[in-house]
């Protein structure tokens, strides 16, 4: 008899009542439960699209332990009444091991945008997901001031032989709408580190288990600030595979090498990774280290590295790196309508050899530390490599329409705050606008607006909405065909006829063939009935260009002979 009721006062507080909707049924989970394992005889009736629900209040950790829903029918975990507290000394905050089709979501108050926050743990990891766990979608969880890594989504090989490629594949690893802050670690991690292999010692005998692949990763609407490591990494991932719209803050403050960056995109991956706003870390902005087949667009990085061992140039930190430390061979790499601003070293490092076809276009890169350095250094490179450098002749890759500058000013954003994205926003006779070549493929700008809206996209990040063509009256509109060069080739002197007068500054740009911007002209405004626009480009060399002319109505574009 004793024993009965004590079984049924344990019921009562792990599940204190269990309304059935419909189909669907609701459990609800008091505070003083840490362990739900479904294979406890409590929870025999949780069925694929159930819902537990974890009461508000303070919780020392939980561990949440196989439960499998199913496809379209996740098994829901998530906060009611308030938001859960989480604060310990334990190993970890909350633990998923060994669940399949999950949703484990702070959402449960709508008056609370994180229902479940980690406050503090003090010997270990945030959140994490592993032991096997696949499907599983993460969101709405804030976790911050840990010992170790924020949250973990991966699961190693061991001795087992389980978890080792070919026999386990992490799929459908969602995690996005988070908050994470101080960790000391990496503040999001997902996939193994060692896609070529980790040597175990099982059975007194050193075995090199390959770890399982990830197909379907999404991370995405993340907010990540003083991550000790990289702010995010993803490694192991082949296939399907997008990082995007995070904002990152502060990255790698603990400084240790080789786990400093943004975003690192790691061994054995394949990711698109765009729209992300990266500012203030002591690491690189975004590396990719995958697989090749990577497409790094729309993002903004800003001031990468530039806190990082100031006054050590030899201690490089650049806005984007690539490598070849897993790239195969043949695969190609697609940078593009990127902002860089004050990387500490280079703008783009790109040291692949193996991958082809690789293409670096349209981006704005603005005043990379290692300019003065190559410039007046003893190295064999120019200051102008600093923007884009390309340290081996035998890289394939095409460079073109990049909008190099010392100086944003002369790139034409909204701001000089730079402190947030918008900053970056180009005015109405930015440069950039209209300069990037079509591209078939990224259909969509920083904000998601689309791409082009003019004639042209525009170089950087974002696709403003007043191109002057398109918001222009059909009835006076220009034909680009009307700006003309009065002579060409040219020699000191370029002579562009402009179709109608403007009352407002006239840009000029010069670029060389491969996009890079050699000389910018502001000309006052022309009020005369037949004007004329004259550049002196005596102190250009001889060669082929190409210019662009803006006003605050038209603009065009066209190539000249320099002699």
């Amino acid at each position: 008899m004793y024993r009965v009721l004590v079984i049924v006062i344990y019921l009562f507080l792990v599940i204190q009542n269990k309304s059935v909707l419909g189909q669907k049924s609701s459990y609800r989970i008091n505070t003083a439960i840490t362990l739900i394992d479904a294979n406890d005889p409590i929870y025999q009736s949780v069925k694929p699209g159930d819902t537990l629900l974890f009461v508000a209040g303070n919780r020392d950790h939980l561990l949440i332990k196989n439960f499998v829903g199913k496809q379209g029918k996740p098994i829901v975990m998530m906060n009611t009444e308030g938001v859960i507290i989480i604060d310990t000394q334990n190993y970890y905050g909350i633990a998923v091991q060994n669940c399949r089709y999950i949703k484990f979501t702070g959402s449960g108050d709508p008056t609370q945008k994180y229902g479940f926050q980690i406050k503090r743990v003090g010997n270990g990891a945030g959140m994490g997901i592993g032991e096997l766990s696949s499907d599983f979608e993460i969101d709405h969880v804030s976790i911050e001031n840990t010992l170790i890594g924020a949250l973990y989504a991966k699961t190693d090989p061991d001795c087992t032989l389980l978890s080792v490629r070919g026999k386990f594949t992490q799929y459908n690893t969602n995690i996005h709408d988070n908050f994470i802050s101080n960790s000391g670690n990496e503040g999001i991690y997902v996939g193994s580190s060692f896609y070529d292999g980790q040597a175990i010692q099982c059975n007194a005998q050193n075995l090199l288990l390959l770890p399982g692949l990830l197909d379907g990763v999404k991370i995405y609407n993340n907010i990540v600030t003083n991550s000790g490591w990289d702010a995010i990494q993803v490694s192991c991932a082949t296939k399907n595979c997008e990082i995007y719209n995070n904002t990152i803050q502060f990255d790698s403050q603990a400084e240790i090498p080789n786990q400093m960056s943004g975003i690192l995109i790691g061994g054995g991956t394949r990711c698109d990774c765009y729209n992300n706003f990266i500012s203030q870390g002591k690491g690189c902005g975004i590396e990719c280290h995958g697989l090749g087949g990577c497409r790094i667009f729309n993002n903004i990085i800003v001031d990468a590295g530039l806190n990082f061992a100031p006054n050590d140039l030899t201690q490089m930190k650049h806005g984007i790196f690539i490598s070849d430390l897993t790239n195969l061979s043949d695969s190609t790499l697609v940078i593009k309508y990127n902002d860089i601003i004050n990387p500490k070293s280079d703008g783009i490092r790109f040291s692949s050899l193996k991958s082809t076809n690789n293409l670096v276009a349209s981006n704005v890169i603005i005043n990379p530390g290692n300019f003065d350095y190559y410039q007046n250094g003893n190295t064999s490179f120019k200051g102008i490599d600093s923007y884009i450098m390309v340290p081996n002749s035998a890289t394939e890759v095409v460079v073109q329409n990049n909008y190099l500058a010392r100086n944003s000013n002369l790139a034409g954003f909204s701001s000089q705050n730079m402190d947030s994205a918008n900053d970056y926003i180009p005015v109405i006779s930015s440069p950039l606008i209209d300069q990037a070549e079509t591209d078939k493929t990224i259909h969509f700008d920083f904000e998601g607006n689309p791409r082009p809206f003019g004639p042209k996209p525009d170089i950087g990040a974002f696709e403003v909405e007043y191109d002057i063509a398109a918001s222009t009256p059909l009835e006076s509109r220009i034909d680009y065909n009307q700006f003309k060069l009065l002579k060409n080739p040219v020699t000191d002197l370029l002579i562009i006829s402009i179709p109608r007068p403007s009352n407002s500054p006239i840009f000029v740009n010069i670029y060389n063939l491969i996009g890079e911007m050699i000389f910018q002209s502001k000309q006052h405004q022309l009020p005369s009935a037949s004007p004329t626009v004259q550049v002196d480009l005596s102190a250009i060399p001889q060669g082929t260009y190409i210019y662009t002319v803006r006003t605050d109505q038209d603009a065009g574009s066209g190539k000249f002979i320099k002699r």
